[in-house]
């Protein structure tokens, strides 16, 4: 635990460790048995290629064995032939070869890999990873912080809070309307999220069949391989490439995770700064230290934690977006290492998700401290004396409530003595009377 250089290994292990069967290098192992054993299937039983034969039951249910019930006995077999071989995708082949060996099969290692680029291999490997870091991981706990967010937005609707732009007392709002701000905001990238198609493709060296149509030029190999990303894996068929997919779905979830996750930043941020303003409270943990010098503390650090490991997966995910929808040509190599960074930017977006959910679990409402704020700043109802006298003809409202608020200590008479000498109709001064900043809250409630 305290050897490895990054902290995902190390200090959070535990933390983030449901995404280590889907990208350690194991995860990627397993990730490629699976293409290349679902390839074979296919080609034998599906396209029953002249040359192939048939796989029996036992012999396929073998062969999924194999990432079904992945080993790690497996990973170190493909990595000790990887030693000879200096290639990571040919050393899984000859594994394979191995396995065909002891099902005595031997007569079907040739189609194994068979007209194959590595990145036909690779990017449904990828494609498959993706598809589950998402589906098993990250998205259960992005549903987990729509769920706190609207039960915060629902538990909190009608207390109201003085607002801040630019820093200074601003129109009132509610804490619910806040925390429903930004549940809103998230549950449209998460929505855009889960549209976004996983693509594959199977389709050789530069894309264009070049070796399958010479070895079979009788087989339809645009359908075949539609049908086979399609049916036998689940993905989206990608119909042009070059030797690589093109990554192009890749960005739009990195792009479409970085916005998330910028959200969260923002709703980070307030959380601290509500927190230091003595808005909201933190529930003290037996036993937890805020401070190693001062004991009364009660740091806000879940919200710093998260803030700073959306940082550093927001980092990963521009550069991803950036990156690898580049190729040169029909293909460079400088996407290989940076495709297995991925699930680095997985790990620290879930290492503050996690956070995030803790922190606001955390959280009590100061509502004492929220009344006590609204009751010092009078001067809001500026905004709303205005526009009832714009309502009523006045052509110099913002004007006089200017000269009665700007730059001077206005309370409850202050108020109440300007609105008696207004010239308007009874009933719209005795909803203005009976105004305070803290009814002063519009529809923030019912939003």
């Amino acid at each position: 635990m305290f050897q490895p250089i990054s902290p995902l290994d190390g200090r959070y292990a535990e933390k983030v460790a449901e995404l280590q069967p889907i990208f350690s290098e194991a995860g990627l192992i397993r990730s490629r048995i699976w293409a290349e054993v679902e390839w074979l299937i296919y080609l034998c039983n599906t396209l029953k290629l002249e040359g192939t034969a048939y796989l029996e039951k036992p012999e396929v249910d073998a062969l999924r064995k194999l990432y079904l019930q992945f080993q790690d006995e497996f990973v170190t077999e493909v990595k000790e032939i990887e030693k000879t071989t200096n290639h990571d995708v040919k050393a899984v082949e000859y594994f394979l070869q191995k396995v065909m060996k002891v099902l005595k099969r031997e007569e079907l290692i040739p189609f194994i890999h068979f007209a194959c680029t590595s990145e036909d291999i690779n990017n449904l490997a990828y494609a498959q990873m993706m598809k589950a870091g998402l589906s098993t991981v990250l998205f259960h706990q992005m549903e987990a912080l729509l769920k706190t967010y609207q039960e915060l937005a629902e538990a909190h609707r009608k207390v109201p809070m003085l607002a801040h732009t630019h820093g200074q007392p601003a129109t009132p709002t509610t804490v619910g309307k806040e925390f429903k701000n930004v549940g809103a905001r998230l549950f449209r990238q998460y929505e855009q999220l889960k549209k976004v198609e996983i693509l594959g493709k199977m389709n050789g060296a530069t894309g264009n069949f070049n070796a399958h149509a010479v070895a079979y030029p009788n087989v339809d190999w645009s359908a075949a391989s539609r049908k086979f990303v399609e049916e036998a894996l689940g993905l989206t068929w990608q119909r042009y490439t070059t030797q690589i997919e093109p990554h192009d779905y890749l960005a739009e979830i990195f792009d479409n995770l970085r916005r998330f996750n910028v959200i969260l930043i923002d709703s980070a941020r307030d959380c601290w700064s509500y927190i230091s303003m003595g808005y909201f409270k933190q529930k003290v943990v037996a036993g937890e230290v805020g401070s190693s010098t001062m004991p009364h503390k009660v740091n806000p650090i879940d919200f710093e934690n998260a803030e700073g490991n959306l940082g550093l997966a927001n980092a990963l995910f521009n550069h991803f977006s950036e990156k690898l929808p580049i190729s040169r040509m029909q293909r460079d190599l400088s996407d290989s290492t940076v495709l297995r960074s991925i699930g680095v930017s997985f790990g620290y977006s879930l290492l503050a998700y996690k956070s995030l959910l803790k922190g606001l679990s955390k959280l009590e409402i100061h509502e004492a401290r929220l009344a006590e704020d609204l009751e010092d700043n009078w001067a809001i109802l500026a905004e709303p004396i205005q526009t009832v006298l714009r309502r009523y003809g006045a052509t110099d409202a913002y004007e006089q409530l200017k000269e009665l608020t700007r730059g001077t200590e206005v309370n409850e008479k202050t108020i109440h003595d300007f609105v008696k000498t207004l010239t308007i109709p009874e009933d719209a001064k005795k909803r203005l009377l009976e105004l305070t900043p803290a009814t002063y809250i519009g529809l923030a409630a019912s939003l």
